[in-house]
């Protein structure tokens, strides 16, 4: 009786976490395409990045955590996923150029390559997340009652598999190869940063305020995107280890939901994070809600 009534528990709990989880993704990811889209001051190419993003976390909320048919959940939430990293690799070599060389990031970061590369990010994101089903009859799409997700598995039982091994390792090798590149250029990015600090203390005023210095705001953003990268690259980490651990045969089913659904809830950390770095962004948010809160007293 006490394993049924805990198991009943523990299903409420976790279909209670989900419903949570939606409304935070919706809400936060919405606010900031609403803030980005909304403020001229975001109509940058570092904002249509923050606004690709947020639409790769909206459509985690839509598709992913409401349990949509596997054919539907799989490629979407490995695409977004993709998607994610690539985009946050790009935020990262947008910031390290506005901070390396000040002089020439008008020139080199333009608002047309920005959408180039975005668009190619989410092609090539998506075109990786089926090539599993589309290059091997062996790997297909499977509910796992342990993560609660629709997940790569492999069809065939006896001999292992080789080629289809090698595709699904393409997953964690690609993620790990552009968060890898990240976390370097970010550490690269936060040194000159801190070179610059001590220089300001030290130098001449005049020679403080030369052009060849990032400025404040370039500074502080490179900041949040280093937060963003280390936020992602937690919530990632043990869904990879879940991946080469699932290839090698192993089951890990408890740690399996934790690792999926850690990765999902990475999708509404974003609009936090803004918040707490950017107070341009608080700003603009606290605006947009005005409206809602007054309502909402006026009702009380």
């Amino acid at each position: 009786m006490r394993t049924g009534n805990h198991t009943e528990a523990a299903t409420v709990i976790m279909v209670l976490f989900m419903v949570l989880l939606v409304f935070a993704i919706l809400f936060g990811n919405l606010v900031t395409l609403a803030v980005v889209l909304g403020t001229k001051h975001f109509h940058t190419p570092q904002g249509y990045l923050k606004a690709s993003l947020a639409v790769a976390d909206l459509a985690v909320g839509i598709f992913v955590v409401p349990f949509h048919p596997c054919n539907v959940i799989g490629p979407i939430f490995a695409g977004c996923t993709l998607v994610s990293i690539t985009t946050i690799f790009l935020l990262t070599i947008e910031r390290s150029i506005a901070v390396l060389r000040p002089l020439h990031k008008e020139s080199v970061i333009t608002r047309k390559r920005t959408m180039i590369l975005i668009v190619l990010s989410w092609v090539g994101s998506f075109f990786l997340a089926v090539s599993p089903l589309v290059f091997s009859s062996e790997i297909a799409l499977e509910y796992n009652s342990c993560s609660r997700m629709c997940n790569y598995a492999l069809g065939t039982i006896g001999e292992f598999p080789r080629q289809a091994w090698n595709i699904l390792l393409l997953f964690p090798a690609f993620d790990f190869t552009l968060l890898g590149g990240t976390v370097v250029i970010n550490i690269i990015s936060l040194s000159s940063i801190r070179q610059n600090s001590k220089r300001r203390k030290h130098l001449a005023e005049s020679e403080v305020h030369s052009t060849t210095k990032p400025t404040f705001s370039d500074i502080k953003a490179a900041k949040t995107i280093g937060t963003l990268t280390v936020a992602f690259t937690a919530s990632f980490t043990p869904i990879a280890v879940f991946v080469v651990g699932n290839v090698l045969g192993n089951k890990w089913c408890n740690f399996s939901f934790f690792a999926f659904w850690i990765l999902a809830t990475n999708s509404c950390w974003n609009v936090i994070i803004y918040s707490v770095r950017d107070q341009k962004f608080r700003l603009c948010a606290h605006k947009l809600l005005m409206p809602f809160q007054r309502n909402s007293t006026a009702k009380t």
